[in-house]
């Protein structure tokens, strides 16, 4: 099969092109006038503040002069132009020099702006730009393209060896978050789940490796990122290693519950670390695995048996309709009643806490939906390199991500929690006395 070739023929200099094609390409290549008015728009306002700095400058050391009375600071040209990277586009930029005349080199003051730094060449949109698309899914060889499509083409400065230097950065950025203290830090619920990624690692030893992920609902309702480790694929061991390093930066409070999957390693572990948090099993995850051991035939209307138990409005309706699965599907399919029943208590923890968090209890979604992406990044480039650059690569998803995250529903009862009030069916007891 032939394949379709869309680079441009070249024409022979001095060889006219059609009206047509010059038209076609002029859809591609030039901006329209709303971008260029955008673009000069911002260009005046740039310029203006730049100057506006400069002048004020110079007028505030106005009062410095010599024996004859002419400043020692002043205006004396300007740097050359240069470009600066931005959203709307590259735009050319003029800083005027500034000038100390005074014979002591001591004395002589130094002009730093504030609006354009020295050697500033994108905003940091940009700077956030390029880990996005990175983390995203596009390779280091598309970057030019990407980018110049984006910002145009006097992006093809931000070279693919960019994204290179910027996962060392990523990497410092990591190990410095990865130490920082908890010791003012409290997380009413927590979310965990292993990422499993496949990872040019280091050695043979290490190919089970398992990434560790562990998020928090803040006292004032907000979602965090509070660790992301790699372990043994999601043993005991590696499980204590994460929790056991919190509580030794100060995360003292237990979780009111925690959230994930049937891992048995993460729970054995938080028992040990945290024995008083509450354990809630995640019902997607618990709702895959049991169709998974029945027929495919089967599955849908298991599925919809499934989903009357965990949004049933009581946890004595949630019962009765655990009770009818069990009855219905018991005789044929025992294996997948049997992982059902095995959690039974920890599927209907939920019901023990306020209804409005009900939909953030019931599952780890807010991770997974989070670190969708970062398997994405791992199919395009057939893994990260090492075991490091993985890390870096979460951390920075999730730095991205979470300005999106949003507070939990009705986050004030998020109080009630911790003052230890007691919740049934979602409803606080002491409203019902009242």
């Amino acid at each position: 099969m032939s394949k379709t070739k869309t680079d441009r023929t070249k024409v022979p200099v001095g060889q006219a092109l059609d009206p047509e094609v010059i038209s076609f390409r002029a859809q591609f290549d030039e901006r329209s006038p709303l971008d260029e008015i955008v673009r000069e728009g911002a260009r005046r306002m740039l310029q203006t503040a730049v100057d506006a700095e400069v002048d004020a400058f110079v007028a505030m050391h106005a009062d410095r002069t010599d024996e004859h009375g002419r400043r020692l600071v002043v205006k004396n040209g300007s740097l050359p132009e240069r470009d600066i990277l931005t959203g709307a586009g590259a735009i050319p930029v003029t800083q005027g020099r500034v000038r100390d005349n005074d014979p002591d080199r001591e004395k002589r003051v130094a002009f730093s702006p504030s609006v354009l730094p020295s050697y500033l060449r994108k905003t940091k949109a940009i700077e956030e730009l390029i880990p996005w698309l990175y983390l995203k899914g596009i390779s280091t060889g598309d970057f030019n393209e990407a980018l110049q499509s984006l910002v145009g083409e006097r992006a093809a400065g931000l070279s693919p060896n960019v994204v290179c230097r910027l996962k060392d950065q990523w990497c410092s950025e990591y190990d410095d978050w990865s130490k920082r203290d908890l010791s003012n830090k409290q997380y009413v619920y927590i979310w965990a789940d292993g990422i499993h990624a496949k990872l040019r690692l280091e050695d043979d030893a290490n190919k089970k490796q398992c990434l560790l992920v562990l998020m928090g609902a803040t006292p004032e309702g907000q979602k965090e990122l509070i660790a992301v480790l790699d372990g043994y694929r999601e043993s005991e061991q590696s499980w204590c290693e994460l929790l056991v390093d919190l509580k030794q930066r100060g995360l003292q409070l237990s979780p009111k519950v925690a959230v994930g999957d049937g891992a048995l390693g993460f729970w054995a572990a938080i028992r040990k670390v945290f024995p008083e948090t509450r354990e809630q099993r995640c019902w997607v995850h618990k709702t895959a695995n049991v169709l998974n051991k029945m027929p495919k035939s089967v599955q849908p209307k298991a599925k919809g048996d499934l989903h009357e138990i965990w949004q049933a409005e009581t946890k004595d309706d949630a019962n009765k309709a655990f009770d009818k699965f069990i009855e219905k599907y018991g005789a044929k399919y025992a294996a997948a009643c049997d992982c059902l029943k095995k959690d039974r208590d920890e599927l209907l923890t939920f019901y023990d806490f306020p209804a409005e968090h009900w939909s953030h209890l019931r599952t780890t979604n807010p991770i997974e939906s989070t670190f969708a992406t970062i398997r994405l990044r791992h199919r395009k480039t057939k893994g990260s390199g090492t075991r490091r650059a993985s890390l870096a690569m979460m951390f920075k998803l999730a730095q991205s991500a979470s300005k999106k995250w949003r507070r939990l529903n009705c986050h004030e009862k998020i109080t009630l929690v911790i003052e230890g009030r007691s919740f049934k069916d979602g409803i606080m007891q002491d409203d019902i006395a009242a």
